[in-house]
């Protein structure tokens, strides 16, 4: 018998979000016998104890009888029970300085970290993730902040609504201006992004005609990674080979600068690939956006002029064209920034339903019985060891 126990999250801010929902839980227990499910009890998550108990779920304060712990965010240092298997987006891939001391702990106490976010098809798409309600509650917030912006219309946050079919609702009777928003990736961030344009309106025009042509109606362009990006000496690209030798392509966003007024971001990035733009371009006469919604959200990344994290009560903030410098939102010598590491939580019910049916259809199985390539691929720990695929970890954590 496998126990699987369902975390208590400890970051700051609170994560609202599970990996699986009260009726998945309760759906796991009927097709699979040989697992116990223990949820640790949370005053914080978007479902309550007492529908997991309704569920027939046990809810208790001990987990430490579990196999396989499944979270959402990193966990504290003082809450890792060594010997353990954890589930969660870890943040250590990168090398991201603030998770540090929690992979040397989890090396430690001889813990096996299999992370989400390294879950991935042979072609390297993620196989499991938010980034569909990411996407969704980003381009919303982008949309807001135009809206505030330039007083043309209005939108209220998403967490003021009780769950996604109720913004929808909202949308009934928007109608946006003439605007040209541009939104970059093909991941489900984009999907994500995408799926608001279809439901407030927005017509998709091809690059050509959204560089060549004013509209009378609202428009956006998508641009994917051949949109984007082309190698500087041949002029091609190739998807495999750019994920292997970024630094040797260049960008094409620039010609987009001058026609766009929102950018929705949705690309992933990594050190070495280009930026969509620079500090310089900003202050160029041309450069037409006014509101950014970095929805993948890297500080400093593919849009230079994101300088951390809003919040979800407050996710705009503005940035000086010139100065480089945090400014209120909304400020005429500023570009607006909508930035927020756990933009799902404000739907975290729908979040977590979409989730945990992914991970119920492509990976629980397999960790339950005799694991998988593409589970070994995502294992950064295995017993506290560094596994092969992560062994450029090895001075990050050790130090």
């Amino acid at each position: 018998m496998l126990t699987i126990g369902l975390i208590r999250e400890g970051k700051t801010p609170t994560d609202n979000r599970v990996a699986l929902t009260p009726a998945q839980c309760k759906w796991l227990l009927k097709n699979r016998p040989d697992v116990h499910i223990l949820v640790e009890s949370s005053p914080g998550r978007c479902f309550s104890d007492e529908e997991y108990r309704r569920a027939g779920i046990t809810v208790t304060d001990d987990i430490s009888s579990c196999d396989i712990l499944l979270g959402i965010k990193e966990v504290p240092v003082q809450q890792l029970l060594p010997g353990k298997t954890y589930l969660f987006f870890s943040h250590t891939r990168k090398k991201q300085p603030h998770n540090q001391a929690m992979l040397h702990t989890m090396m430690d106490r001889g813990i096996t970290l299999i992370d989400y976010e390294c879950l991935e098809h042979e072609d390297g798409q993620r196989i499991i993730g938010f980034g569909f309600f990411a996407g969704i509650v980003g381009a919303h917030n982008g949309l807001m902040a135009y809206g505030k912006r330039t007083g043309q219309y209005q939108l209220e946050h998403v967490y003021k609504h009780k769950d996604y079919r109720a913004l929808i609702h909202t949308y009934f009777g928007l109608k946006l201006p003439n605007i040209k928003i541009a939104v970059t990736g093909s991941g489900r961030v984009a999907h994500g992004i995408l799926e608001i344009m279809n439901l407030v309106d927005v017509q998709e025009v091809e690059p050509e005609e959204y560089l060549q042509r004013s509209f009378t109606y609202p428009v956006y362009v998508h641009l994917k990674g051949r949109d984007l990006y082309r190698h500087a000496t041949t002029g091609d690209y190739n998807r495999e080979h750019f994920h292997e030798h970024p630094n040797e392509y260049q960008c094409l966003f620039r010609q987009y600068l001058p026609h766009t007024d929102v950018l929705m971001n949705g690309i992933y990035w990594a050190q070495d690939i280009p930026r969509l733009f620079e500090w310089e371009d900003m202050q160029r006469p041309e450069f037409a956006i006014q509101t950014i919604a970095d929805i993948t959200d890297d500080t400093g990344g593919s849009i230079p002029c994101n300088l951390g994290d809003g919040t979800i009560d407050n996710p705009v903030y503005g940035v000086h064209r010139t100065t480089r410098e945090k400014l209120t939102p909304y400020h005429k010598d500023g570009v607006d920034v909508m930035a927020v590491g756990n933009l799902p939580n404000e739907l975290p019910r729908d979040a977590s339903r979409y989730f945990g049916e992914q991970l119920l259809k492509h990976i629980l199985h397999d960790l339950l019985g005799n694991g998988s390539v593409t589970i070994d691929r995502a294992t950064i720990l295995k017993n506290g060891q560094l596994t092969a695929p992560f062994d450029y970890l090895h001075h990050y954590a050790a130090h």
